[in-house]
């Protein structure tokens, strides 16, 4: 079994405690709405199109709008047709990939192992960061100004996660609180919010003390002096590109190599919508299966 699997078993085994009331964050509404501006309702009626699912980041119409102009990428490259799947839990993003609803998907680490290990899917490519690594990491943040300092100050505070199974919105900000000897004992409440983005509004309108979201939104934040960043995880492995195991090899050779192919920092910038605001922003590289078991 993956280590990486036996790392967050018992985070989530945890992440429920009795008279826990998670924050529910509905998102039907804003898919519809996501759908509706940019388009995908169309994309989604495509029944011969090969189908990509994602995990929520920043939020379904910020997501969508993202991710529409990567697919028209890869349908212009791979010579096949893409449409998007949306799920509203990362669980089901898992799962779609797994029963072959989805034949692609972007997917956090964690989801990675639980699709490979439960399902037999496999990783294509890995996403590189700014800096061209195959890394990336939680911050843990509170608003400017906070008299929180340190991952010590937040024992008696209210914190927010995002969702559940979010590597960089709950396992690895989780794991950085119980370094520091916080456990969720020791807060006076937490929820999960669904999303990065919902995590960081939560902050910022005050609902909560402090919050773990991704290295990219945290750094954007910050550069917009909305955010006070108090830790920084140690990297871990990015975000990738996953395929279910009923899609065929030939299908499967050439996404991988549209995907190796694509240059979002030049060649390709044009054509995509935000690019940058993903963990991916200097495209891909070949996927290591030894970093998902350090």
């Amino acid at each position: 079994m993956s280590l990486l699997i036996i790392i967050i078993t018992p985070l989530f085994a945890s992440s429920c405690k009795k008279g826990e009331v998670p924050k529910k964050v509905s998102l039907e509404g804003r898919i519809k709405t996501a759908e509706r501006d940019n388009g995908a309702e169309n994309l989604q009626l495509d029944a011969g199109a090969l189908k990509f699912g994602f995990d929520l980041r920043l939020g379904p119409k910020e997501d969508v709008r993202i991710y529409l102009p990567f697919l028209k990428y890869l349908e212009q490259n791979s010579g096949n047709r893409f449409s998007i799947r949306f799920t509203e839990k990362y669980e089901d993003t898992v799962e779609n990939l797994g029963n072959g609803i989805t034949h692609f998907a972007a997917l956090g680490p964690v989801n990675c192992v639980l699709a490979k290990e439960k399902y037999g899917a496999g990783c294509l490519v890995m996403g590189l960061n700014s800096e061209g690594k195959p890394e990336y990491r939680a911050v843990i943040f509170t608003k400017t100004d906070s008299p929180i300092k340190n991952l010590k100050d937040l024992k008696g505070k209210t914190f927010a996660f995002g969702d559940r199974r979010s590597t960089q919105g709950h396992i690895i900000p989780r794991k950085m609180l119980e370094d520091a000897g916080i456990t969720p004992a020791n807060l006076k409440g937490y929820s999960f919010t669904g999303s990065h983005t919902n995590t960081a509004r939560a902050v910022l309108n005050g609902e909560y003390d402090a919050g773990g979201i991704q290295d990219n939104l945290a750094k954007r934040l910050v550069k917009e002096g909305k955010i006070k960043v108090i830790a920084v995880s140690k990297p871990y492995p990015s975000s990738l590109i996953c395929y279910s195991k009923y899609v065929d090899s030939l299908i499967i050779k050439a996404v991988k190599s549209t995907l190796l192919s694509f240059d979002p920092k030049n060649k390709h910038k044009k054509q995509l919508v935000d690019w940058d605001k993903t963990e991916m922003p200097n495209g891909f590289t070949e996927f290591n299966s030894a970093t998902l078991e350090e």
